[in-house]
C-alpha cells in the first residue's frame, strides 16, 4: 500500500472511530506530525486509534455480536401470521426482485450526485419531479457542468434506452446470497458468505467494506476480524444493500430474516453497518404479511438495538414526516443532523430509504423517486425501497412503465448468473421461502399457506 494510500485509511479511521464516540484529539495531533513519516509511523497509529474506547458521555449501546444485539432490542413480534397462497406469495417475491431492480436502475445515473445536482438535471429536462427513468439530455448547452455532460450520456441506464438490468453491485449481492443458499442452505455460516465471494466476484467488482474484507480473506483473516482490520468503512452501506434475499426467504419471520442478514453482515460491517443489514431484511419479512408501512418499519426496529445511531435516525424520520408533510422539509433534517456521515453510510442513507417509504405512502413509484431524489447512494437506496413496496404490492401491482424496460433480464458478475431471467431467480427464490415456511411450521409457528 502507498504511503498516501495509508493516510487516507488512517484519516478515514479516525473519522470512523469519532463516528463511534471516540475521543480522537490526541491522535490526530500526533498524526499531523507525522505526515510523510515512514508506513510503520502510520500503522502505529491506527493501532492507537483502534484501541480506543467510546467517551463515558457517549449515548449510545452498540454492539457487534448477535446474543448482545438482541438483549439491546426492543420488544417486537419475532413471528407473524401469514395468510397467503403459494400464488400470492410467488407474486410477493417476484414483486421484490422486480421492484429492486426497477429502484436501482432509476438510481444508477445519478449515484453520489446531490440533491441539488439531481434536481438540475431534472429541470433542464423539465422532468421535475421525477415519475420516470431519468432522461437523457441531448441537447446540452456549451456550458453545461461536466458532471451532467458524463453522466447524461450513459444512455443504457437513461429512458428510452433501457432493454435489461444492467450490471451492479447491489444486485450481484442478491444473487450470490441466493447462490450461497442453495449452495449450502439454512445453516450456513459467515465463512461461506466470505469462500462463495472469493470464488464467485472480482476483486475490483466489490467496494468498500467488501473489498477490504475480500483482501482481508485473501490474507487468511477470519470473521469477524476480516470486518475489523485496516476496515474504516466497516458501518458504511454494504452491508444494507445485501439484505434482500434474506427477506425474501423469511416471509412473516422478521427475527429469522434478520438472523441470516447477521451472518451475513459480520463478514464485513460492525455495530450500525450490521444493523443496517438486520433492519432491512426485518422490513422486507414483516412486508409478506402487513401493508403498513409504519408497522413495517417499527418491526424493521424491533429487531435491532433501541439505543443505537440507526434507530435514532429512524425514529427522528418517523417524527419528522408526521410533522412536516413536504418531504423536502424532512430531507432537510436530515440532512442538518446526518448529513455529515459519508455518502455512502449506512445510517443517512437509511433515513433516506424511510423518507421514501413514508412520504410514499404505499405508490411504487412514489417512494422510489422520493429516495431517489434525496441523492446520495441513489441506485442502493431506490432499490432497497423498491424491494419492499414490491414486496408489498406483488408484482403484478407494480406499474408496467417500471417493469417492462427490464425485459426479464439481468446482467451479473456472479460466475454462472450473467444474463439471468428475473424471474427465474424470483422463482428459485420461492422455492427457498417455501422451504423455510415448512421448516418454520415444524417448530411450532402458526404462519404458512392459507388452506
Amino acid at each position: 500500500m502507498s504511503r498516501e494510500s495509508f493516510e487516507k485509511l488512517v484519516a478515514d479511521e479516525m473519522r470512523q472511530r469519532e463516528e463511534e464516540g471516540c475521543d480522537v484529539s490526541e491522535v490526530r495531533s500526533i498524526l499531523a506530525e507525522v505526515r510523510g513519516e515512514d508506513s510503520a509511523r502510520l500503522e502505529a497509529i491506527m493501532k492507537r486509534l483502534l484501541s480506543l474506547e467510546p467517551r463515558p458521555d457517549f449515548p449510545y449501546r452498540e454492539p457487534s455480536d448477535l446474543t448482545e444485539i438482541r438483549k439491546e432490542r426492543p420488544e417486537g413480534p419475532r413471528y407473524m401470521t401469514l395468510s397467503l397462497s403459494e400464488d400470492e406469495l410467488l407474486n410477493k417475491i417476484r414483486g421484490g426482485w422486480f421492484g429492486r431492480c426497477a429502484g436501482c436502475l432509476l438510481g444508477k445515473p445519478v449515484e453520489g450526485l446531490s440533491r441539488e445536482q439531481i434536481e438540475e438535471w431534472l429541470r433542464i429536462a423539465e422532468a421535475y419531479p421525477l415519475d420516470d427513468y431519468f432522461p437523457p439530455l441531448l441537447d446540452l448547452p456549451g456550458d453545461a457542468a461536466d458532471w451532467l455532460r458524463s453522466r447524461s450520456s450513459h444512455l443504457e441506464v437513461l429512458r428510452g434506452h433501457i432493454d435489461h438490468m444492467v450490471r451492479d453491485d447491489d444486485i450481484d449481492y442478491t444473487i450470490i446470497n441466493l447462490h450461497i443458499l442453495e449452495t449450502w442452505g439454512f445453516e450456513f455460516t459467515t465463512e461461506n458468505v466470505g469462500y462463495a465471494w472469493l470464488s464467485n466476484f472480482p476483486f475490483l467488482r466489490v467496494f468498500t467494506a467488501e473489498r477490504v474484507a475480500y483482501r482481508n480473506l485473501v490474507n487468511g483473516l477470519t470473521p469477524p476480524e476480516t470486518a475489523t482490520y485496516m476496515n474504516p468503512y466497516r458501518e458504511w452501506i454494504g452491508a444494507q444493500i445485501r439484505a434482500d434475499l434474506w427477506g425474501y426467504v423469511s416471509p412473516g419471520m422478521p427475527e429469522y430474516g434478520a438472523t441470516l442478514a447477521f451472518k451475513d453482515a459480520r463478514l464485513s460491517h460492525v455495530k450500525n453497518g450490521i444493523y443496517g443489514e438486520m433492519f432491512v431484511s426485518a422490513m422486507i419479512s414483516a412486508a409478506f404479511a402487513t401493508s403498513d408501512i409504519e408497522e413495517i418499519i417499527n418491526i424493521g426496529l424491533s429487531e435491532i438495538p433501541a439505543e443505537s445511531r440507526l434507530s435514532e435516525a429512524v425514529k427522528d424520520v418517523i417524527k419528522w414526516r408526521k410533522r412536516y408533510s413536504d418531504w423536502r422539509e424532512s430531507w432537510r433534517r436530515i440532512n442538518e443532523k446526518y448529513g455529515h456521515y459519508h455518502r455512502v453510510h449506512t445510517i443517512n442513507n437509511a433515513a433516506l430509504v424511510l423518507l421514501g417509504l413514508l412520504y410514499g405512502d404505499g405508490d411504487f413509484e412514489r417512494s422510489i423517486t422520493i429516495s431517489v431524489m434525496g441523492g446520495w447512494d441513489t441506485d442502493c437506496n431506490g432499490a432497497t425501497v423498491g424491494s419492499i413496496l414490491g414486496v408489498i404490492l406483488g408484482a403484478d401491482k407494480i406499474p408496467e412503465k417500471w417493469i417492462r424496460p427490464l425485459n426479464d433480464r439481468v446482467e451479473s458478475f456472479v460466475v454462472g448468473y450473467n444474463n439471468s431471467r428475473i424471474s427465474e431467480l424470483a422463482k428459485r427464490t420461492f422455492t427457498l421461502a417455501k422451504t423455510s415456511i415448512k421448516r418454520s411450521k415444524e417448530s411450532g409457528f402458526p404462519g404458512g399457506f392459507q388452506s
